[in-house]
């Protein structure tokens, strides 16, 4: 995989930005990772790993994924993003399914702190992860805080290999989600909305792409901290790419973050579908 390696460096060694990549592919035979093992903050990728949690209680029996949830008004906090509250101003009545949809498909920030309520907060996450021998990935706080405090978001932090493994486990069903739930989930990762200009950007058209992205705010300093997106990819010949990448710590503006990714992803894609 010279070739492909020679690619990627050549995409993230003149950013200033810390670039984790990772891609698993050829029915994981090949795997190439650079700065793959360095822990950045996941941002909104985390609620791909919560609505699995979600999914994985409904299975034990203990809701329903049409089960309606009562959100009040208070719940939906006026200074994030949220298409909930943009939907239902005033609170209402949802069911798990759709605040889940709105969560992964629209990642919206309210939409995952009700659920992190609803399951017992991010320790059961982490238990979740850590029963299914998901390692590397922690999970510590809410929506809410991470908008109080810059620094909560690296408490919420991944490496590149370890979201890969995830996203593996998860399109594999090796977590054992009921076949029900498992295609809920990747038809909700199909319907992304969100970075449009990430993985899919420079795809072609109608490529299957399931994946959830993060974005961190800039600070004071001008770092972003977090530009991301995770997935899976499907190749003509049906063959899945598993694929992450997380440009942390960066001085480049969102345009050049979001277009590491899209590069990123376009070279592997052309490496995998020009291979004899």
């Amino acid at each position: 995989m010279n070739e492909l390696k020679s690619r990627v460096e050549t995409i993230i060694n003149d950013k200033n930005a810390t670039v984790g990549f990772t891609v698993i592919a050829n029915n994981l035979q090949d795997t190439l990772s650079v700065n793959g093992t360095n822990r950045s903050p996941m941002q909104s990728v985390y609620k791909f790993p919560i609505a699995l949690a979600v999914l994985a209680e409904i299975d034990k029996g203990k809701f329903k994924l049409n089960q309606k949830i009562k959100i009040t008004k208070k719940e939906l906090l006026p200074d994030t993003w949220s298409p909930i509250r943009e939907d239902f101003p005033n609170g209402g009545e949802l069911t798990i399914a759709e605040i889940i949809k709105y969560t992964v498909a629209g990642s919206d920030n309210n939409g995952c702190d009700i659920l992190l309520r609803l399951i017992g907060g991010p320790r059961t996450v982490e238990a979740f992860l850590i029963k299914n021998d998901c390692r590397n990935i922690s999970i510590k706080f809410n929506e809410e805080t991470m908008h109080k405090d810059w620094n909560a978001q690296y408490h919420n932090g991944a490496t590149s290999n370890s979201l890969t493994q995830l996203l593996i486990k998860a399109y594999r069903n090796d977590i054992s989600l009921s076949k029900e739930n498992h295609a809920f989930i990747w038809k909700a990762m199909e319907e992304t909305t969100t970075g449009q200009k990430r993985l899919k950007a420079q795809l072609p058209e109608n490529t299957y792409v399931g994946h959830k992205t993060g974005t961190s705010g800039t600070n004071d300093k001008g770092l972003s901290a977090a530009t991301n997106d995770i997935g899976a990819i499907k190749l003509p010949n049906d063959e899945v790419i598993f694929i992450s990448v997380l440009v942390s710590e960066s001085k480049e503006d969102s345009e050049t973050n979001e277009k590491i990714i899209a590069d990123l992803s376009k070279a592997v894609w052309d490496y995998y579908t020009t291979q004899n």
